[in-house]
């Protein structure tokens, strides 16, 4: 079940050149499954990679809002697949659209309400916010002492097509001061509680090399199509 509080942590940027490590544990029944997924996303402008945390040169997705491209990174085999954005579009919205009814977002009207305690998170101070929206519950703790801003994420959301899915619940996520360091969300889906913990461990602000986010010189570029065969 994709966290919508999640996937705002990954794809907001704007500012300052910006580099954050996060962890994200998933679980159901106040349980942890596992130690969790670590990554680490770099920003720069309209630029993104996402990659494992700890594991540089590895395995990479790339992100260019400024050319409306996409491609993953392959270093073992010296390959770039490109991702048709068109497909990616419709199956966001497939995807989107299918979890926001389980959800039950279908006929919600989110509120936010500010919490009574805040904490600190990778070394900032945050002001904690709650999302309620159907059976669905997000917390986010923001910061306004980070160099990044929440406004392009509609670019993001306008990319992917996810705002035609979950238009009402993301236009709440906008609204608050600052961006989010840690995001918890607790989802009723048909009975089942499942949780999503998603937190910055580590802020790194300072220029971000441009290869990382280019195809190296020298590598194969395929479409995504022709990797799959």
């Amino acid at each position: 079940m994709i966290s919508l509080a999640a996937l705002a942590l990954v794809v907001l940027a704007g500012g300052a050149d910006v580099c954050f490590e996060q962890t994200t544990v998933v679980g159901s029944g106040g349980r942890a499954e596992g130690a969790g997924v670590a990554t680490r996303v770099c920003h720069s402008g309209r630029k993104m990679r996402l990659e494992a945390a700890g594991a540089p040169g590895g395995p990479a997705f790339v992100l260019r809002l400024d050319e409306g491209k996409a491609f993953r990174l392959d270093p073992e085999r010296k390959r770039a697949v490109v991702i048709d954005p068109d497909r990616l579009r419709a199956q966001a919205r497939t995807d989107l659209s299918m979890a926001g009814d389980l959800m039950g977002l279908a006929n919600a009207r989110p509120r936010t309400t500010a919490l009574s305690r805040g904490h600190s998170v990778a070394g900032y101070a945050c002001k904690g916010y709650r999302i309620t929206a159907g059976t669905t519950i997000f917390d986010l703790y923001v910061s306004a002492e980070v160099p990044l801003k929440i406004e392009a994420f509609a670019d993001f959301l306008e990319w992917t097509g996810a705002r035609d899915s979950l238009g009402a619940i993301l236009d709440q996520i906008r609204t608050l001061p600052g961006f989010p360091l840690e995001t918890r969300s607790r989802v009723n889906v048909m009975g089942d509680i499942q949780e999503t913990r998603t937190s910055v461990t580590k802020v790194t602000v300072g220029p971000v090399a441009a290869k990382l986010f280019e195809v190296p010189a020298g590598w194969d570029v395929v479409k995504e199509e022709l990797e799959d065969k």
